[in-house]
């Protein structure tokens, strides 16, 4: 028979900073004290946040996350959460202002985050800073992510689980993509199609581009 300490998770991380301590001026005198329990990479054991933020800003990728948020959607924070493991430059949240931070498992605190009334005042926005708008959405006239050179400046735009972009959503995009899909379902969750697009943009940016795509 298990006991309580049996089902609960091991605790991840480092514990109290051990020997003399460092004076530089990232470190928190807290986490240095009681140990650093938090979801983050080695490099920033023991960091503070602000400091965190401040390094990440010194190598952020240039694509944009943009999500409509129109019913409290669960999958925002997955989002939000893969949005951060490959340091998307910013977030932009449009419509209501609260949004589901549960999947996103704190990491929100490390990204900029910004809030659009609605689409329109959103589309104002990124065009006056140059900016390509992705559509990612299996509708009709997308064009398969595979094979399409993806905009090194753009914001990548996501709709809410079951519906997708709204139509208001797709008149503003420049161009619509869609992962192509092999079996019986008509569409894959909203957070896995994120995370997807998102590496497609990796890929093609930070690696070296694909041999089959064209230009």
């Amino acid at each position: 028979m298990n006991n309580a300490e049996d089902d609960e998770a091991p605790r991840v991380g480092v514990g109290p900073w051990v020997g003399a301590l460092p004076t530089d001026s990232h470190y928190d005198p807290e986490l240095l004290q009681n140990g650093d329990y938090r979801n983050v990479i080695d490099k920033y054991r023991y960091w503070k946040m602000e400091s965190i933020v401040e390094d990440l800003d010194t190598h952020r990728n240039s694509f944009h996350i943009a999500i409509e948020n129109l019913e409290h959607d669960f999958n925002i924070g997955s989002i939000v959460r893969t949005a951060n493991a490959l340091l998307a430059k910013e977030i932009h949240i449009i419509g209501k202002r609260r949004w589901n931070r549960r999947g996103a498992m704190v990491t929100d605190r490390y990204q900029h985050i910004h809030h659009h009334e609605d689409i329109e005042s959103f589309n104002i926005w990124r065009q006056s800073q140059n900016l390509v708008l992705v559509g990612i959405d299996n509708i009709e006239g997308s064009v398969p992510i595979e094979t399409y050179s993806m905009p090194k400046d753009c914001i990548l735009l996501f709709g809410q689980e079951g519906p997708g972009l709204t139509e208001e959503a797709r008149l503003k995009v420049d161009i619509c993509l869609a992962i192509t899909q092999f079996g019986s379902t008509r569409s894959m969750n909203a957070g896995a199609a994120a995370a997807i697009a998102m590496h497609m943009w990796v890929m093609q940016h930070v690696f070296s581009k694909p041999p089959y795509l064209t230009d």
